[in-house]
């Protein structure tokens, strides 16, 4: 009997055991097979593997191509590899991350799929009384996102020390017994620790730390009490009240003297929960809360309690004439900037306002640095910074299209249409032929392309028309040194053009090609692009004088506008017209 169901048990099992293999089988034959990498499907999920029929089939607007797949896994792909997606604006690093994903996501991919990478390395962030481990950029989002100093610790190596540490930089009232009378400092709980280790021969108990308590608190029963006085702390901007042990208590607040609010004197206030917060408080004789980044600090002054004030570390009545917040800098040009037009001799600056004192960096002289600057917001209103860059001007005259003229991640330059530079032709002005101009004119010159030819081919330098690329600042020059480079980058604009004129029967001539050079328009424009190559033209220095002997122009050997220059003067421009009849 025993046997028998022994026997029915195993057929039992066999029977179990099959139909479980046979339908584990069939399902595997329902499942689909995944045959390609999409690198976006229809349902808009990136690099998926999965069948070719769910792949999206359409243009990818950021590289203006079809979405790519590929008959094999994800994984075995260039644009889905898998790798470390860093946000490097909020300083945080996504293991595993697909390469398209990334790039979806405005992060910056590394072919790293652990993210051990240098920018992903972790420390501890301290922000207040609390503490994170996560990446230095993170910490610095974090402290700006709570307006606090970034206080990071690359030196902490895991989460638990990092939590530790911040448990040590709790603060409080540390409280001992000095020869039998219990007194107390205001530390933090690490400080506090340390002191029972390192305690003096008067000290005769051991330390207690009350986390966020002041030392004038009723319930720690010490020899500290509140008094009227004020102190400025280092380390901090607020003017803060000060105990009988010469402690730092809350910050100063006229309304919360011991005999008007008993419990300011308890328990720490936080910044944010005193009076004024959010304004500099500036000359108040009535609250202490200083902001620094709205420009005050504690400093000495008449309070209606104690000593000090929140002293105003702005800058007023620069040389400008404006008004600028403690650690703002701009920019002070000699004259007009920008286009060519800055002054010969003149400099770029940077001035800085520094707690109240408006000092001045000169930037590199002969403006092979400018002065840039740009204005952010912040939590406390637009802030403006400026800075000295080096002057990137030197391969403007070489930009032959606009868009490559106006790059300003490459080039500090500018556009200036009407003229452009081009080499002279095989046939220069003054060159003989055999033939003679007569003949030269009575074989060539009958259509009025041909005239158009002659004038290119025998014009030189800068030409009517287009456009040219010039230094937006100008460099300056050592115009002393006859070894120095004004004489070559000045001669860059000289000129020589071929007008071409027309006689009627009756001896009356009139101009037929390249007339516009003869106008006064020409002249105008060729004097700026020369000021605009450095100091050259016609143009006035950084002290308001003017100088007419940077530009010669002479038509058909006639003066038109400055003086022909000596040989002392051979780097000043030169524009010379011929006219052919």
């Amino acid at each position: 009997m025993n046997k028998n169901k022994i026997k029915a048990s195993k057929i039992l099992l066999f029977l179990v055991a099959s139909l479980f293999l046979i339908t584990f089988i069939f399902a595997q034959d329902e499942t689909p097979e995944y045959n390609v990498c999409c690198e976006k499907t229809e349902n808009g999920a990136w690099c998926q593997n999965t069948l070719e029929e769910n792949c999206l089939n359409s243009v990818d607007p950021e590289t203006g191509k079809p979405y790519r797949k590929t008959p094999t896994s994800c994984e075995a792909t260039s644009f889905c590899k898998l790798g470390c997606c860093i946000d490097t604006e909020e300083g945080l690093c996504m293991e595993n991350t697909p390469l398209r994903v990334c790039e979806e996501n405005k992060g910056t991919w590394v072919d790293d799929s652990q993210c051990i990478v240098p920018q992903c390395n972790l420390g501890c962030c301290l922000i207040g009384d609390q503490a994170s481990f996560v990446t230095l950029t993170r910490c610095k989002r974090l402290s700006n996102i709570y307006g606090l100093e970034t206080n990071f610790r690359n030196d902490i190596l895991n989460e638990k020390s990092c939590i530790m540490l911040a448990y040590r930089q709790d603060r409080g009232a540390c409280v001992y017994e000095v020869d039998g009378e219990r007194t107390c400092k205001i530390m933090t709980r690490g400080e506090c620790l340390e002191s029972t280790k390192e305690k003096s021969e008067n000290q005769t108990s051991e330390t207690e730390f009350f986390k966020n308590y002041l030392c004038s608190a009723d319930d720690l029963a010490t020899n500290c009490g509140p008094t009227k006085e004020t102190i400025c702390v280092e380390g901090k901007f607020e003017v803060y009240f000060k105990d009988s042990c010469g402690n730092p208590a809350n910050i100063y607040d006229a309304n919360k003297i011991y005999s008007k609010d008993p419990s300011y004197w308890q328990k720490i206030v936080q910044k944010q929960e005193s009076c004024g917060y959010g304004k500099p408080n500036t000359n108040s004789k009535t609250c202490g809360n200083c902001e620094y980044l709205l420009g005050s600090i504690c400093k000495e002054g008449e309070a209606a309690y104690g000593d000090h004030i929140c002293h105003d570390i702005n800058c007023h009545n620069t040389e400008n004439g404006n008004d600028y917040r403690n650690g703002e800098s701009w920019c002070v040009y000699q004259g007009e900037t920008g286009n060519g037009a800055d002054p010969v001799g003149s400099r770029h600056f940077r001035h800085v306002c520094v707690h109240g004192e408006e000092t001045i960096e000169p930037c590199a002289d002969f403006r092979n640095e400018v002065c840039i600057s740009e204005e952010f917001g912040s939590a406390y209103g637009n802030f403006q910074e400026a800075a000295c860059r080096v002057n990137r001007w030197s391969d403007c005259i070489d930009q032959i299209e606009r868009y490559d003229c106006e790059n300003k991640d490459l080039r500090d330059c500018y556009w200036m249409t009407g003229a452009h530079y081009e080499a002279a032709g095989e046939g220069k002005i003054g060159e003989s032929s055999d033939e003679g101009d007569d003949e030269f004119f009575d074989d060539v010159f009958n259509k009025e392309e041909d005239y158009a030819r002659y004038v290119k081919e025998n014009s030189e330098g800068i030409l009517a028309g287009g456009g040219i690329c010039l230094p937006n600042v100008p460099p300056g020059f050592e115009f002393w040194n006859s070894e120095g480079k004004a004489k070559s980058i000045c001669s860059l604009g000289n000129s020589k053009q071929v007008v071409i004129f027309e006689e009627d029967i009756f001896g009356s001539k009139s101009c037929v090609e390249n007339c516009e050079v003869l106008e006064q328009n020409w002249v105008n424009n060729m004097n700026k692009l020369c000021i605009s190559l450095g100091d050259c033209g016609n143009h006035v220095n950084f002290i308001g004088r003017y100088t007419d002997k940077g530009v010669y122009v002479k038509d058909n050997g006639k003066k038109r506008l400055g003086e022909e220059p000596s040989e002392e003067d051979e780097e000043e421009e030169d524009v010379e017209w011929e006219e052919f009849e």
